[in-house]
């Protein structure tokens, strides 16, 4: 509802200005009048009406003062002056003090109800757009800690381009906020005869717990800490460092806090951990390069540890090794690009990564060859286990090893892994289709009898333990349309069929469907339907 108050001096003008007015029709009521602008700013200060119509010539204080007053403590609301004097000098003040309109006495009932509706239909745009900026505010806030975790993950694979303004923008400031070193520490759970039949959820529940051990004892230490998954055994883990510390100090400092998170896990947890650690970087776009050198310190297995501890520490490639140029680092880079594809099941994107390795490859020795498709198949697997799927059932056992022996040139490498490539996204994106549909299914259906509630997607996604981008992919392209609209779409349906029921009031409805907000289900019934609520009740 609507609130107004009106001020003149004249008590025949309110008089006449209450019976005027037609309250009901434009939902709205009178909340106070005064015939004087000191008690008029008084009463408009305490009401904070939505119109607000006043008279200029008034004792005490006039017009033109209050509204001054009002506009010097921000009010917001609508303003009409109503006056039996024309003069272009009150005209200009009242345009400098924004008001919305100036009537001269007497006034028609046809301009008064006129000037009513423009008014009230402005202050309905004006509260729907502040509600939606409000929802979308909301939203935001909901989804701010995952796109954090997306946005970390993506710094500290390195799955970012350059172009993406959006990102380079927030790792800068994520940089610059942090006045610090970063070293990544790589935490790989060793598979056991323990893990036998484990699911996703159980790797799930064991990579938090993982996590919340890393958290307490970086913050004993006094470090600052931040998280992602790799692969359902791996996780990274980035290390905030004082820029003061000379580096030697500062991987000792990373090495005995991996050393406490080892001992914490194999105690508490009774599973074994092995765990690598980058070396130390001083920007944000060699943070992915550190993940990569943790990545190798655990192949290498080459221990720090004083007390022989599985933490192992990066070693640069010695001067005329075959990995003097770094192709294990830039490899490891590729095989994040490829396991997305795979993970994905999206063979153009893992073709443009291969194209990328270029002549990257050439020196590269067989057995190197050899020994980067099979670390590549393995990370394969390991991704596509998390979604359920096992590469076991596409070869027999050894198979893979005898392809890879016979892998002599780069190009042949590049070819292997293409046509492998090619053959994972065919393979499981045939078999794939029946659990997507149970996916697509599931979500259907909990929208169905969950639409009045609060429904998010990172939500379903945990239910069936899967990333929600991917389930967001698997809605997306089995449906049509993204989630979010589909819920828009079922909602707006079930409020149709309870607007012709006849029985409860829009505000009502909206409540029915999940939204608390009137205006902002008003904006989403109207723009999937063409009409307002009330207009689609008229028009059966």
């Amino acid at each position: 509802m609507w609130n107004i108050v009106i001020v003149d001096d004249d008590r025949s003008v309110l008089q006449g200005m209450k019976r005027m007015i037609p309250w009901e029709e434009f939902n709205a009521r009178l909340v106070g009048e005064a015939m004087d602008g000191s008690e008029g700013l008084r009463i408009i200060q305490e009401c904070s009406p939505d119109i607000v119509i006043t008279d200029i010539y008034m004792p005490v204080m006039n017009g033109l003062d209050m509204i001054q007053q009002l506009r010097s403590t921000d009010f917001a609301g609508k303003i009409v002056i109503l006056s039996g004097y024309s003069d272009f000098e009150y005209a200009r003040q009242a345009l400098r003090l924004g008001v919305d309109d100036y009537l001269s006495k007497p006034v028609t009932l046809n301009t008064l109800r006129e000037l009513l509706g423009k008014l009230l239909g402005q202050l309905e745009q004006e509260l729907t757009k502040k509600e939606e900026e409000e929802e979308i505010k909301v939203r935001l806030q909901k989804y701010e800690p995952y796109v954090r975790h997306e946005r970390m993950r993506t710094l500290l694979i390195g799955l970012y381009s350059l172009q993406d303004k959006s990102f380079v923008e927030w790792a800068e400031e994520f940089q610059d906020g942090q006045s610090a070193h970063y070293v990544t520490m790589v935490m790989e759970m060793v598979r056991t005869d323990r893990m036998v039949g484990w699911t996703a959820r159980d790797y799930l529940l064991l990579r938090f717990a993982v996590g919340n051990i890393a958290a307490e004892l970086a913050a004993e230490e006094g470090l600052k800490i931040y998280f992602a998954e790799l692969q359902h055994l791996q996780m990274a883990v980035l290390l905030h460092v004082d820029p003061g510390l000379p580096r030697k100090r500062a991987m000792e400092t990373c090495r005995k806090l991996a050393e406490r998170i080892h001992e914490a896990v194999t105690t508490y947890l009774r599973i074994e951990l092995q765990i690598g650690l980058g070396s130390v970087k001083e920007e944000w776009k060699t943070i992915a390069t550190g993940t990569q050198e943790a990545q190798i310190a655990l192949l290498d297995k080459i221990s720090n540890s004083e007390q022989g501890l599985p933490v192992f520490q990066y070693r640069p490639p010695v001067a005329g090794s075959e990995d003097e140029g770094g192709v294990r680092l830039r490899s490891l880079a590729w095989y994040q690009k490829l396991t997305e594809a795979v993970r994905q099941l999206d063979p153009a994107y893992g073709e443009a990564a291969i194209a990328e390795l270029g002549d990257q490859l050439e020196g590269v020795s067989i057995a190197g060859l050899q020994r980067m498709g099979s670390e590549l198949w393995t990370i394969w697997g390991y991704a596509l286990y998390e979604t359920g799927m096992n590469l076991n059932d596409m070869y027999a056992a050894g198979e893979i090893e005898k392809e890879l022996k016979i892998l002599l040139r780069p190009s042949q490498w590049k070819d292997w892994v293409l046509h492998k490539l090619l053959a994972i996204c065919e393979r499981f994106g045939r078999t794939d289709n029946v659990k997507h549909k149970k996916s697509v299914d599931f979500i259907v259906a909990y929208v169905h009898e969950h639409y009045a509630e609060e429904i998010r997607l990172q939500e379903l996604a945990e239910k069936l333990y899967i990333s929600r981008n991917y389930l967001s992919n698997i809605f997306r392209n089995a449906t049509g349309e993204t989630f979010n609209d589909y819920v828009t779409r079922v909602r707006i349906e079930k409020a149709k069929k309870l607007i012709l029921q006849g029985n409860l009031m829009v505000y009502e409805i909206a409540e029915a469907v999940g939204y608390k907000n009137v205006s902002y289900f008003t904006t989403l019934f109207k723009k999937q339907t063409g009409r307002s609520p009330s207009e689609f009740s008229k028009g059966y």
